[in-house]
């Protein structure tokens, strides 16, 4: 059971993208605290080389740190979740066959893994990942949850807000 309901989460998450600029680390402290997850990141769509640029992240490995600062659309959990506008999950990172987890993902010794688009209608503004250290599949519950929050943030870094 979690210490807040979802909506007060939402509210938080809500509160912490009422600035000029998100507050990036404790929105993804909020949703790993949430999920029980140790390892997250929060990737922006920058519009000038339409890369996925690191906003905030915990628990990623210094080895994988320079390939996950900038990720082009399409690779990677990150960059396939913004590609498909649709989340991206892995049961077991260490194991997956499917294809969308690169290698250096496996480096961060997590399991469970579930990244969402941060969508703004149809538009992409970003991407938010997590991940824990035991096998699990994230239901429809999970990635509803996870999705409502990085559609909070996507709604933030509109250009018509």
């Amino acid at each position: 059971m979690t210490a807040r309901t979802d909506s007060e989460l939402i509210g938080e998450v809500d509160r912490h993208c009422a600035g000029a600029v998100p507050a990036w680390d404790a929105l993804l402290e909020l949703a790993l605290r949430r999920f029980a997850c140790q390892v997250g990141s929060i990737h922006v769509v920058d519009p000038a080389d339409g890369l996925l640029h690191l906003r905030a992240a915990r628990g990623i490995p210094e080895a994988i740190r320079p390939q996950v600062e900038r990720i082009p659309i399409g690779k990677g959990m990150a960059g396939l979740a913004a590609e498909r506008k649709a989340p991206v999950g892995a049961c077991n990172l260490q194991t997956d066959a499917s294809g969308d987890v690169r290698p250096g993902a496996r480096l961060t010794e997590m399991k469970g893994s579930l990244c969402v688009p941060m969508l703004d209608g149809a538009a992409v503004r970003g991407t938010f990942g997590i991940a824990r250290r035991d096998e699990h599949v994230f239901d429809a519950v999970e990635t509803d949850l996870l999705a409502a929050i990085a559609a909070r943030i996507a709604r933030a870094l509109s250009p018509r807000r």
